[in-house]
């Protein structure tokens, strides 16, 4: 039996002064931002829609509205490896992690860890694994075990001990909505995350998230337009404090307003029957510059990287300690 892997874990200050590393993946949502003759005044601008948003959201004790601010870290995780006669590591995902600051208070609160989620492997599997597998067929399908491996291995980074050593808690990664699904309002309201939405169905991400053994609830913040999907280990709503989940809702609200501002900078909020959609014209744009389509070619160019440099070398190692993982 293999034994598990192991795994080192880099932080880094995401701020106005940030510029990528040669490790980050470029398709990297915040990577994206941090480039090109707009970088400085993309980070400025990003930064500063987080710290109104999360005031905008707490405004409990919070008169003027300028109590709290977010500090964010990229947390580059990677694969120690040590096998087939080789000893290297392998850059396996990247996520923020966010600290809240009370400046009332003067004091510091962890925030959550997760938020944005960006995986070298699962580059792999949408961009290079899914599309080769269909190319020929006439009706689109997975294959056999897909996900499996991202999964197990995002599994294995959670319970290991450099994580622990550097979390107090389990991971909330936040998404955009399917344009796949159809969602419906429900009842159900949480003072935070606002109203929650259900899909009588699961979309390919959901599935996906699955194999990392989280669940997904959908919810509309407050003044949001649209519902955000949380992606969770244990009890999304009592295993975190209101201002963890505002430190979530505040970074990524703000980073889908530039990447999907389509569904998240609509002028109009979603009905009770939503379907969101990147085709919708009644939208407003922020004054920051992304280009959604260099992203997506990016995604294909590292989805082969890691082909080339993680699945092929070490594919029968990988396939043998996937098989045989116990979460």
């Amino acid at each position: 039996m293999i034994k598990d892997f192991t795994f080192s874990i880099n932080r880094v200050r995401f701020d106005e002064n940030y510029h990528p590393s040669d490790k980050t993946r470029l398709t990297t949502n915040f990577a994206n931002l941090a480039r090109g003759e707009s970088r400085q005044k993309n980070l400025h601008n990003v930064l500063k829609m987080i710290d109104n948003r999360f005031n905008d959201i707490a405004h409990w004790d919070n008169a003027r509205g300028d109590r709290y601010s977010i500090e964010l870290e990229i947390v580059s995780v990677e694969m120690d490896i040590d096998f087939s006669g080789k000893s290297d590591n392998f850059p396996l995902i990247e996520v923020l992690n966010t600290t809240i600051v009370d400046k009332k208070d003067n004091k510091r609160i962890d925030g959550v860890v997760g938020n944005s989620f960006s995986s070298y492997v699962r580059d792999y599997d949408f961009s290079v694994l899914l599309p080769n597998y269909n190319k020929d067929r006439s009706e689109f399908s997975i294959p056999h075990n897909y996900g499996n491996l991202h999964g197990n291995l995002f599994k294995s980074i959670v319970k290991s001990i450099p994580y622990k050593n550097n979390f107090k808690k389990l991971p909330v990664i936040c998404l955009s909505v399917s344009t796949n699904k159809t969602y419906h309002r429900t009842e159900s309201q949480h003072p935070v995350l606002g109203i929650e939405y259900h899909s009588r169905t699961s979309s390919l991400t959901d599935l996906y998230f699955e194999k990392m053994g989280m669940k997904v609830r959908y919810f509309i913040p407050p003044k949001s337009v649209a519902p955000l999907a949380f992606y969770f280990f244990g009890d999304l709503l009592s295993d975190y404090s209101p201002l963890e989940l505002v430190g979530t809702i505040s970074t990524m609200e703000s980073f889908q307003k530039i990447y999907r501002p389509e569904i998240y900078n609509a002028n109009s909020a979603a009905p009770a029957y939503y379907q969101p959609s990147l085709t919708h014209q009644d939208y407003s744009i922020t004054r920051i510059v992304y280009d959604r389509e260099e992203r997506n070619q990016l995604a294909v160019v590292q989805g082969k990287y890691t082909e080339e440099n993680f699945i092929k070398p070490y594919q029968g190692i990988l396939e043998q300690w996937s098989a045989t993982y116990n979460a």
